[in-house]
């Protein structure tokens, strides 16, 4: 296949080159694309000095993306993204984003740690550590040119991200004494969209020959199902006209929170509950769990038993919705990588599993032995070297015990020593 690039103008800064991105926000925005109601292309930064952007500029950043599922496999060619900027090897490429007046949007997918304020980093750093610091910098650099803001779509699957990602900005804003007239810029001129994104994206199908006829190392697969909920007072669909192209994206003034909870705690709640236990044990992927008697039987215990008791949904509608997840998890075209899943799971487990654990501690005055079980195989998961997590956050859950792990509030946003003997029942058994 010869990987030719189309020119189109790039509106679009999009920090993060892995799957989910790629196969989620880049696919629909080729959909916009070849259907004539957007014409712009995206320029990928790389948020972490490590990444897959040389391998994307080897293809000129087009590559292939698999939809698969009982419906059949639907194949399309994403040449969406134009290049890609590496920040921690040229920052002036980074910065000179800035000048671009027709940039209008920014996404991200810089994991549920991603969204994150430190008073470590300085406005001097090249690059800093953070990606809203990161943000910032880039934010005051095109303040000071006198251009227009941006609509920021985050994907990071926290609570109020687009919030959560303005306040940071705010933050690093005061912290470096950029003064009152940027900050004023920030609130009016730039709209901070929150967002919910589902979609089960499994990246590069290791193992499969998948027959294309052409050599493509970026080759990214998914799921059919795809929901983007969309949270903010601007009429996004007259720039992003997603209705047109019949994709399945929902802008509301006010009514994320009721999705995002269903979503985060159903089937991101599943996984993570799931995932540190299925390593433990053996499996490779969601859907050997799902074809495990053994597995199967715990992920329906967390959700049905445990999960679903705390939310406050129709039950028929949570069931409904988290029969069609188990169904999803099944898929026999998609092989989700548990080790994929397993990505940063204390911070995943913060805000996927625990508020379940809370909420169902707080209705019922008792224990959810299942979800708890869950907590203590994360504990044992984090005893070996299995992990792919900040290196602190290794070394924490490495080198203590339950009780010092559930006490540090900089983990869990709470010091949950109150559940150390429960916890305990089930480490390394």
């Amino acid at each position: 296949m010869n990987f030719e690039k189309v020119n189109r103008t790039e509106k679009i800064i999009q920090f993060g080159e892995g799957g989910f991105l790629r196969g989620f926000v880049d696919w629909m925005l080729q959909k916009l694309n070849d259907n004539g109601s957007f014409e712009g292309n995206v320029v990928v930064v790389q948020p972490i000095e490590q990444g897959m952007c040389d391998m994307l500029e080897k293809q000129n950043c087009v590559y292939t993306h698999l939809i698969r599922g009982v419906e059949g496999v639907e194949k399309s060619i994403i040449n969406v993204i134009s290049r890609t900027v590496k920040p921690y090897a040229d920052w002036n490429a980074y910065l000179a984003l800035a000048e671009n007046p027709d940039f209008r949007f920014v996404v991200s997918n810089t994991t549920e740690s991603g969204i994150v304020f430190s008073e470590e980093d300085k406005i001097t750093d090249v690059p800093p550590k953070t990606f809203p610091a990161k943000l910032t910098i880039l934010l005051k650099k095109r303040f000071d040119l006198g251009l227009k803001g941006f609509i920021f779509l985050p994907c990071e699957l926290i609570d109020r991200n687009g919030d959560n990602l303005k306040k940071c900005v705010l933050a690093y804003a005061d912290l470096w004494n950029l003064g009152d007239e940027f900050k004023a810029w920030i609130e009016k001129e730039n709209v901070f969209c929150n967002t919910l994104v589902d979609r089960i994206n499994t990246g590069y199908p290791r193992g499969e020959e998948l027959n294309l006829g052409y050599e493509d190392n970026m080759v990214n697969t998914s799921e059919y199902f795809h929901l983007w909920v969309i949270e903010c007072d601007y009429d996004l669909e007259k720039e992003l006209p997603f209705k047109s192209a019949g994709l399945n994206v929902i802008v509301t003034k006010d009514k994320l929170a009721m999705y995002r909870t269903r979503k985060v705690r159903i089937l991101n709640g599943a996984h993570t509950s799931l995932v540190p236990y299925a390593l433990l044990e053996g499996y490779d992927t969601v859907k050997s769990c799902i074809d495990s008697e053994k597995m199967l039987t715990h992920i329906r215990a967390c959700v049905f038993d445990e999960i679903i008791p705390t939310l406050d949904l129709p039950k028929d509608e949570l069931v409904e919705y988290a029969e069609g997840v188990i169904g999803r998890f099944a898929n026999p075209y998609i092989k989700h990588y548990l080790s994929s899943i397993a990505l940063n799971s204390v911070s995943k487990f913060k805000v996927r599993v625990l508020p379940s654990i809370l909420e169902y501690i707080k209705r019922y005055n008792k224990m959810p032995e299942t979800l708890l079980f869950s907590f203590a195989k994360l504990i044992d998961f984090y005893k070996t070297d299995m992990t792919n997590d900040d290196k602190d956050v290794v070394e924490f859950m490495k080198s203590n015990g339950v009780k010092e792990i559930l006490s540090n509030d900089k983990l869990w946003g709470e010091d949950l020593s109150f559940l150390t003997a429960e916890v305990e029942k089930y480490v390394n058994k």
